[in-house]
């Protein structure tokens, strides 16, 4: 049975969605749970029934929103430090976390490990497409600074992770850029450009609006862009459902409109909803570990497990391994 830790008190509303999102898991799959943080406050929201499959880790200690990604490493006795060595220890498979993302990242790094041959995780997440499937897109924050090298390697890691869990047979990628023409780009951009042609499902530079039409699968970024790119986008999202909830109730018309298209819009919001994906992979470390947002709901923290299963159960890091070699210096 597949064991995942998963950081009780690291999300913004404490431990409570987080037990009911995995508890809601549960119900549906079956694993063993690491529930690490105090014991106290967890216990009493599981049910009887659910006991035997959790397992209790006390942590003292919560890693708060406000220090500093690096200063996870003396915190021992925190919540995310335990989770992250459950998965190094070789106790449980995956880590789930909505807690401090820089400091799951800078903790899965340095104590999980890297792949070999990975030179830089990225954080990848998927978004909503016109095609009603979703575009992979990395890195959404890991790296804000990167070499050609490194977007590259997002490259070999994006087209394994839509091959093994997405399940695309051949996913056409794309290097975000100021242009589809191949001279387009920056410095950085142009020399990965020469080396993801190498890569024979590499189909060239890709422009913004190809995230969200489905003209590729895997859109290629630094961490910098990517997570301005992912930001910007929940702000339109929401922006777009607030215009369009303000402007129905101004017509009697409207209103009977939106009542007929009830189910559309349930349909496109289940698309566009993060609570459906849960959390980001971080991809090219040693295991598995899944980052939500701070304020996931149980839903979400119910799918960032489903996540982790189905990573932890996949060939991916193999692959990406496998993949690497091939390019080895």
């Amino acid at each position: 049975m597949t064991s995942i830790a998963i950081d009780a008190m690291g999300g913004d509303f404490g431990c409570e969605p987080i037990v009911s999102g995995v508890i809601s898991a549960l119900k549906e799959r079956e694993f063993h749970a690491f529930l690490v943080g105090d014991k106290a406050q967890i216990e009493p929201l599981i049910p009887t029934r659910f006991k035997n499959s959790i397992t209790f880790v006390q942590a003292d200690e919560v890693f708060d929103m406000g220090e500093g990604a690096t200063d996870a490493l003396k915190r021992k006795e925190s919540s995310i430090y335990k989770a992250v060595e459950l998965v190094k220890n070789g106790e449980c498979k995956a880590v789930v976390s909505a807690g401090h993302s820089g400091a799951t990242m800078s903790l899965a790094t340095l104590r999980i490990g890297r792949l070999k041959n990975v030179a830089r995780p990225p954080l990848a997440t998927l978004m909503p497409n016109s095609h009603g499937t979703h575009t992979l897109v990395l890195d959404v924050g890991a790296n804000t600074d990167c070499k050609a090298e490194y977007l590259f390697q997002f490259g070999i890691m994006g087209e394994a992770y839509a091959t093994e869990i997405m399940g695309l047979n051949s996913p056409r990628l794309g290097l975000l850029s100021n242009g589809e023409e191949d001279s387009k780009g920056n410095e950085i951009t142009k020399e990965a450009f020469k080396q993801l042609k190498s890569l024979k499902n590499f189909v060239g530079n890709a422009e913004g609006n190809q995230i969200f039409d489905g003209s590729v699968d895997v859109i290629i970024t630094d961490g910098f862009i990517g997570n301005v790119v992912l930001k910007a986008s929940e702000g339109v999202a929401s922006a777009i459902n607030k215009l369009i909830k303000k402007e129905v109730k101004k017509s009697p018309i409207a209103i009977t409109g939106a009542v007929l298209m009830n189910k559309v819009f349930k349909i496109v919001k289940k698309n566009t909803d993060y609570d459906e994906y849960g959390g980001a992979p971080l991809l090219g470390v040693n295991g598995c570990v899944i980052i939500s947002h701070g304020k996931s709901t149980p839903k979400a923290i119910k799918n960032a497990v489903f996540q982790a299963l189905k990573f932890s159960n996949s060939n991916i890091n193999s692959v990406i391994e496998n993949k690497l070699s091939h390019f080895e210096n």
